[in-house]
């Protein structure tokens, strides 16, 4: 249950917040949460960036964008190694939230009353159009959410669904250009 057990703020009365940046494939989620990371590195804040360790598309390790924009990060199986792993830390960056399990937003909840910063980048819909994962729940605890567009590869629209183009099933298939690609919501549901 989102909100137990938990204090709103933490005893040196730092308030935190959670920001997710949403949308499809090929939208520049990555790319955003790559410049977001990078700002506060600038600012000299200590971050650290996680992604689910079955993400190994471009690189076991480091988050990277369809641009190739990368940024050093932590793969991890499960959202509660997120907690261990993020001491001291006043920014934290995760890629890929869709592939978590369902107790990332309470692992968010706890990092966010600690006084951190959570960035959060992910799919909101999966191939079929349903909501993914624990996005919806992240979207509903969030202190802002950022919704990016793709461009429709079949009108040019901007596109918000990630459109499957190969005969797979399965909801998680991890996959690029050879699998998806983005389409606006009448090319998604009439082609």
């Amino acid at each position: 249950m989102l909100f137990s057990e938990h204090s709103f703020i933490n005893k040196d009365n730092n308030i935190g917040s959670i920001e997710v940046i949403c949308g499809s494939m090929f939208s520049g989620k990555t790319e955003e949460l790559i410049r977001r990371m990078k700002r506060a590195q600038f600012a000299k804040l200590k971050t650290e960036i996680f992604k689910p360790s079955i993400d190994i598309r471009y690189d076991s390790e480091a988050v990277v964008s369809h641009d190739s924009n990368s940024i050093p990060s932590t793969p991890v199986s499960h959202s509660s190694a997120i907690l261990l792993l993020s001491a001291e830390t006043k920014v934290v960056g995760i890629d890929e939230a869709q592939f978590f399990d369902n107790d990332l937003p309470n692992t968010c909840i706890k990092l966010a009353n600690k006084g951190i910063r959570v960035i959060v980048a992910g799919l909101d819909m999966d191939f079929k159009g349903q909501p993914f994962g624990p996005m919806p729940a992240l979207m509903a605890i969030a202190e802002h959410v950022t919704k990016v567009h793709a461009v429709c590869m079949q009108c040019g629209a901007p596109a918000n669904y990630s459109f499957r183009i190969t005969a797979h099933n399965e909801t998680v298939l991890i996959g690029e250009k050879d699998n998806y690609e983005p389409r606006c919501r009448s090319c998604f549901y009439t082609k």
